[in-house]
């Protein structure tokens, strides 16, 4: 990781701990329509594998309406604010998250701002990933070489895949849903893979 100057993140599922969001939706969808909760879990279980809205799919497969995002429920993970303080001391941060509007007065609400020079939110972008417009927007903006620039996130597919197509460094934090992502194939893609984001700063150390 020479020459590095740049860390991005992704939000959900990286920064931010969404399970009781997704939880909740479960629980709503489930109740709402009669479905065997553990038989609904098991097949967003399976969808997360290949699609990075496995709710969302698995209530197409029945056929039922999804219920909206409980944005109410998105935690922090632990140590979140530590951990990018230590990294801030060292490199440039920023974020590129597929996100519905407000992302920076959510993070400035969750204490977190202050940290990030660059954040790109699809919503505002009008583009999201795995389009590389997205992070070619993210890269300009920071005045970044694809080189000097790292992505973290969960989703091989959103995340890691267009970052290391465009010659960046990539971090696969192994969080939420997406750790049931099939990685058959493209291990040898994968520059680091952390099993969370607290296992962050033994790869970039200050």
């Amino acid at each position: 990781m020479q020459n590095i100057k740049w860390l991005f993140f992704d939000l959900g599922s990286t920064l931010i701990d969404e399970s009781e969001c997704i939880k909740k939706r479960c629980d709503v969808i489930c109740e709402s329509n009669n479905i065997d909760r553990e038989e609904f879990i098991g097949k967003v279980t399976e969808y997360a594998k290949i699609d990075s809205y496995a709710v969302k799919a698995a209530a197409l497969y029945y056929g039922v309406d999804i219920p909206r995002w409980f944005g109410e429920l998105e935690r922090l993970y632990p140590n979140v604010p530590n951990i990018l303080e230590v990294l801030s001391e060292k490199y440039k941060l920023g974020i590129i998250a597929n996100q519905v509007a407000g992302a920076k007065e959510r993070i400035d609400d969750w204490g977190i701002g202050k940290y990030f020079d660059v954040v790109v939110a699809s919503h505002e972008a009008g583009c999201a990933k795995p389009d590389l417009k997205i992070f070619n927007m993210s890269l300009k903006e920071a005045d970044c070489k694809t080189n000097e620039a790292v992505m973290i996130g969960d989703r091989i597919d959103n995340d890691i895949l267009p970052a290391k197509k465009l010659g960046m460094k990539t971090v696969w934090v192994r969080q939420g849903f997406a750790k049931y992502q099939d990685v058959k194939n493209i291990n040898e893609k994968l520059d680091y893979v952390i099993n969370n984001i607290s296992e962050i700063t033994a790869i970039f150390k200050p």
